[in-house]
Formats: C-alpha cells, sequence, structure tokens
C-alpha cells in the first residue's frame, strides 16, 4: 500500500507563530520565524511520511519487512506489471527540479528550490489524492537531468517536471517521455495551459462566440507561452501570435531559436510583425505569461469584448483596474482578484487521472479534455468575474481525473 505523505504538524495551531511554550522565538539569535508567518509554517518542512499499515508486534514486523517482504519481492521480480499493485509506484509523483526557474525568482539553485516542491507536493494530496516527491536535483545540464530522473523512474508512476528554464525544459520533457513508459508532464507549459483554455472556453460561451472566431496574442514565448499557444491551435482557435522580447514571432525572422522556429509554423496564420502593441490592435484576447507591462493603449487598440488574461505575479501585465476599462472579461494569476488562473486546477487532477488507468502518457486529447471538464464545473453560474471555478472547489479534482481517465481509455494509453 502506498504511504501517505502528509503536513507533519498533526494540529493547526500548532508551529503557527514560531514559538515555543514560553512564548520565545524557536531561535534565540532572532531566525525569522519570531515576525514572518510563512518562516514559521515553513520550519522544520511542509511534509513527512506516515505508513498506512501497523507494525504492532513481530507478526507484523514479518510481514512488512522480513521475511513475507521477500515473497512480494520475488514475486515482482518474476512479474514486473506486480510492482503496480503490491508498492506505491502506482500513486506517487516525483516533482523534479533543476532549480532554474522558480516562481518569479529565477535561477535560485535545487536547496532554494526545495520550499516551492514541497508545496506542490502537498498540493497534489490536497487537491488531487495524489502522493507526491520533490526531487531537486544539482546539475543543470539536459543529458544530466535525462539520465538522473531515468534511473529515478522505477520508484515513480508519473514525473512532474516544475521549474526548469527554457528552452532546456521542452528538451528534457521530450526526451524524458521518450524513454519513460509512464506520465511525463511540465508543469509550468500545461498546467499553465490547461487552465487557460478551460477559462477561455467560458469566455467565448459568456460571449456568444466560439473559440474559432478568435484571435489570441500570448506575451512571452518560454514555457507556458508556447504550451498556451499549442493547445489553443489544437482546441481551433481562429488565430494566434506569440510575442517575445524582439516582437511578433513570424516565419520571416532570423534570430528564432529551434522552439520558437517551430511555433512560426503553427501560429500568426495572419502574417502580422511587428511589436506586442502591433499585434493587440483588433485582437480578441491578450494572454500574458511574460511580466512586464502593456501600455494602455494598446489594451484600449483591441476589439470590443475583449478578454485580457494578464497572469504576471505578482504585477500583471495589465492591471485588472486598466484591463476592466476596455474588456468584458478579465483574469490573472493573482488569487485577490477573480478568474484566477491557478495550475493547481489541473495538475492534481490531470494526474490523479493518469495514475487512475495507469497511462504511459500525457497525451494533448487528455489535456484538452482536462480543460473542458475545468470548464464544466462552472456550469450555469458562468459571469464575467466567474469563468474559471476555486482551487477550492471541491468537484474540480473529480471532473478533471475522470475526464482524463476516460480520454486516456480512449486514445489507447490506459493499462487499466
Amino acid at each position: 500500500m502506498a504511504a501517505e505523505i502528509v503536513n507533519p504538524r498533526t494540529d493547526s495551531s500548532e508551529g503557527s507563530t514560531g514559538q515555543e511554550g514560553n512564548g520565545e522565538p524557536l531561535d534565540s539569535l532572532g531566525a525569522p520565524d519570531s515576525f514572518d508567518p510563512a518562516f514559521a509554517l515553513h520550519r522544520g518542512g511542509k511534509m513527512a511520511v506516515q505508513s498506512t499499515v501497523p507494525i504492532r508486534d513481530k507478526g507484523d514486523l514479518s510481514l512488512a519487512y522480513t521475511p513475507g517482504v521477500a515473497r512480494v519481492c520475488t514475486a515482482i521480480a518474476e512479474r514486473p506489471e506486480l510492482v503496480d499493485d503490491y508498492t506505491w509506484k502506482s500513486s506517487v509523483v516525483a516533482v523534479v527540479t533543476d532549480g532554474t526557474a522558480v516562481l518569479g525568482l529565477g535561477d535560485i539553485g535545487p536547496e532554494a528550490s526545495l520550499p516551492v516542491m514541497e508545496g506542490k507536493a502537498i498540493l497534489f494530496k490536497q487537491f488531487g489524492g495524489v502522493d507526491a516527491v520533490p526531487i531537486a536535483l544539482a546539475c543543470t545540464d539536459v543529458d544530466e537531468i535525462v539520465e538522473t530522473v531515468v534511473r529515478l523512474a522505477p520508484s515513480f508512476g508519473g514525473v512532474n517536471l516544475e521549474d526548469i528554464s527554457a528552452p532546456r525544459c521542452f528538451e528534457i520533457e521530450k526526451r524524458l517521455q521518450e524513454r519513460l513508459d509512464i506520465p511525463v508532464f511540465h508543469d509550468d507549459q500545461h498546467g499553465t495551459a490547461v487552465v487557460t483554455l478551460a477559462a477561455l472556453r467560458n469566455a467565448a460561451r459568456l460571449s456568444g462566440r466560439e473559440i474559432g472566431q478568435l484571435r489570441a496574442v500570448i506575451s512571452g514565448a518560454g514555457a507556458a507561452g508556447v504550451a498556451i499557444a499549442k493547445m489553443l491551435v489544437e482546441a481551433g482557435i481562429g488565430d494566434v501570435a506569440l510575442a517575445d522580447r524582439k516582437g511578433i514571432i513570424s516565419a520571416d525572422r532570423e534570430d528564432l531559436t529551434d522552439v520558437k522556429r517551430e511555433v512560426a509554423g503553427f501560429t500568426n496564420k495572419a502574417g502580422i510583425t511587428g511589436s506586442l502593441e502591433d499585434a493587440l490592435a483588433g485582437a480578441d484576447v491578450f494572454i500574458g505569461v511574460s511580466g512586464g507591462t502593456v501600455a494602455e493603449e494598446a489594451v484600449a487598440s483591441m476589439a470590443e469584448g475583449a478578454f485580457v488574461f494578464a497572469m504576471a505575479n505578482p504585477n500583471p501585465e495589465v492591471h485588472p483596474d486598466v484591463a476592466h476599462k476596455y474588456a468584458a472579461v478579465v483574469a490573472t494569476g493573482r488569487s485577490d482578484y477573480p478568474n484566477q488562473i491557478n495550475n493547481v486546477l489541473a495538475f492534481p487532477g490531470i494526474f490523479a487521472g493518469a495514475l487512475q488507468v495507469r497511462a504511459s502518457r500525457i497525451t494533448e486529447g487528455m489535456k484538452i479534455a482536462a480543460a473542458e471538464a475545468l470548464a464544466s464545473v462552472v456550469g450555469d453560474d458562468l459571469a464575467a468575474d466567474y469563468v474559471i471555478p476555486s482551487p477550492f472547489d471541491e468537484r474540480v479534482a473529480p471532473a478533471v481525473t475522470a475526464a482524463v481517465a476516460a480520454a486516456a481509455r480512449a486514445e489507447g494509453v490506459a493499462r487499466r
């Protein structure tokens, strides 16, 4: 049976102040616990491992360990597929990073990335019932990362790549999925894309339009921007153009990386050139995943009834107050505004569905099914300030899980 990864604090009131019973700071030298609740919450880490089987006497010990465990090991050696039934492998995900693109902090290294990876792991458990283990690697070379994860893979049912900088993240994911028969999912790409597509579908429904009638402009051609573009094209968007620091990505540019050259081949059917601001003129959708600032004049030039999804944190590319002047629907990446585009709406259910059917990979069809399921949760409550559900809506993970599992079976990648 799978061990359960839990928050080590059994009482939410304990450990929240960073003080012992005598009221003194935990660290007499003046640790941040004494004045910052975030540090108090993180002291000792946010996770622990808890057994799911009792060891009360020597009988239990002989079953959980030697000699009983030897019989299970021998059976798995003879029939390797049994590992999924008699270990936690089929229900646990490795959350892997090299610490090169952590949140908005950039390349801060593996140790400094661990609080985020622990956070990701407890979100897997909280929102999807999926066990996850944070793994921060002390290497950044593509070959070394791929080889390391391949060697770790026998212990896991899936791999969630996290906070690995572009463009290396694209190659790492591609090569790992080619070599492994378990799902490999770079959440910075696909989680963002799934939630964005769900919100866009509902925004379009609210305005009485179809996805195919919309022209979108994406600010940012990194991991998230490229993945969103691919998913929107897969979903049938009318047209989409990406902009990087040098302007709109188009086939006539000679400074494109391999990834951007690929993007140029399936986006920007209108052949737009120039700056992001040029592309926004008459556009129906703005999607920001780059940071920076978009001038109000450019937002004002968008089509009537436009959608503005400005997702940079903590400062959206377009401030919501400005966006609301011109847009029918506004979304951000922040929790203090309506319509938060939050990856936690996607990755727990996606992995739960994939693991449920022991999928060998996560396909484009499974991602689109996740987006459609997520959008459907909103249902008849659809409104301009409610095109995407809350992460705390208990309907989200079951809906996404069921849709992903069904899509995996339909696409022939499920093994049960």
